[in-house]
Parts: C-alpha cells; structure tokens; sequence
C-alpha cells in the first residue's frame, strides 16, 4: 500500500473511531444518566447505574483519545500541502480535545458524589452535569474550526473531491456560528440543527473516503524530478 494511502486510512480509521465514541457517550449514553430540570432524577440515575455511568468517563476518555491520534494523523496527511492549515486542524482539534477532557472530569466527580453523597449531592451532580454539557457546546467552537482548514487542505491538495472541500469549509463555519446561536438564540433549535448538517454530512464523507479510498490515484503518482541544467550546457 503507498504510504499517503495508508495515512489517509488510517486518518479515517480514527476518525469514524471519533464519531463512534461521540455518537456512543453524548447522544446514547448521558440521555439516559441525565435529566434536565430535575437533580433529584439525575442523582437517582447515577446511584442505580453507576456502571453506565463510568462507561459514561470511559466513553468521553475515548473522544479524547481518537481526538488527538485523529488531528496528529490529519497534519501528517496534509503537512505537505500546507504546513499551516495541517498545524491549524491539529490544534483546533487538540484543543476540542481538551474541553472534553474536562467534561470527562467533572463526570468522574458527579459520579464519586454520588456513590458517596455530603450535603446536597442532588444539586451538586446536576450542576455538574450541566457545566459538562456546556463544554461539549463550547467545545464545539473548535470543532467547526477545524473543518475549515480541513476543507481547505482538501481543495489545495486535489487528493479528494473538492465538492467535499467546500462542504467542510462551510460545515466548520455553521458549526461556528451553531455555537454562538447556542447562546445568542436558545430557542432556534432548528436552525442550530441545520448550520451543523453541512459539517456532519461532510465528517461522515470525509471518513468515508478516506477509509475506502484512501485518495485519489493521481495522488499517489510522484511527479518526475527537475532536471538540473548547467549554463555550460546552455552554451
């Protein structure tokens, strides 16, 4: 296998590792810890599934981890094409990494305050909770920052399809200003849904392709080296 081939799958074997775990721990796992609006019900929840609630830490722990391989192994992939975007996707992405990294950590503490409650642990696990799930929010700044320079890499390199380049641009801005609209405009859940669909239709492509594919042959044909021609020889 040629080497760019074998680093784009590899970026895409952790990137769909990313989405698993993220897709496992926010959106199936915490729905069934977590209650809004009521602590008493959260408490309760953590108490009779403490289990679930440490495959909770584990799960987060997870996101953090294929996090960072995914945004070292993207800058490999694209180090050659542009060296700033490349550096750019792997900061952005470590820095997302460490937002969740905290939530993670203020899990593991709702859960030791719950197995072994002092004062009022119902209030205390959903405060966490809730500064966990903002963080997840914040985090998702630089998680649509990231996308940006991804796209942007897609489109100078001609190794994918630049119709994906250009989803990624505009899905990492949505993802941006989702952020922001989290905030500025809580009841506009619809639109916050539809600013984040570029970025998700464009991740799953994006993981798809690189898995499958790896990139395009072009790619992988090293151009021919330049011939050296001494003014002697011009003479």
């Amino acid at each position: 296998m040629h080497p760019l081939t074998r680093t784009a799958r590899t970026t895409g074997l952790f990137y769909l590792s990313l989405a698993i775990a993220g897709a496992l721990g926010f959106l199936t796992v915490r729905p069934r810890l977590f209650v809004a609006g009521d602590a008493d019900a959260t408490l309760t929840h953590l108490v009779e599934h403490e289990s679930l609630a440490r495959v909770a830490i584990a799960l987060e722990l997870l996101v953090v981890l294929t996090q960072t391989f995914t945004a070292v192994w993207f800058y490999r992939l694209f180090r050659a094409v542009d060296a700033t975007a490349a550096g750019s996707i792997a900061a952005f992405g470590m820095v997302n990494a460490v937002a969740i990294l905290g939530s993670a950590a203020l899990l593991a503490t709702a859960t030791e305050v719950a197995s072994t409650p002092a004062g009022d642990a119902a209030s205390s696990v959903q405060l966490l909770y809730l500064v966990s799930g903002n963080l997840w929010v914040v985090g998702g700044l630089f998680f649509g920052l990231w996308l940006v320079p991804m796209g942007w890499c897609v489109l100078r390199s001609g190794w994918l399809p630049r119709t994906l380049g250009w989803l990624l641009v505009v899905g990492g801005a949505g993802y941006v200003f989702s952020t922001f609209a989290a905030y500025l405009a809580p009841g506009a859940g619809v639109i916050a849904d539809l600013l984040v669909l570029p970025a998700t239709v464009g991740e799953f492509w994006m993981l798809g392709y690189l898995i499958v594919r790896g990139v395009r042959k072009q790619a992988l044909v090293a151009p021919e080296p330049a011939v050296a021609v001494s003014p002697a020889a011009v003479r």
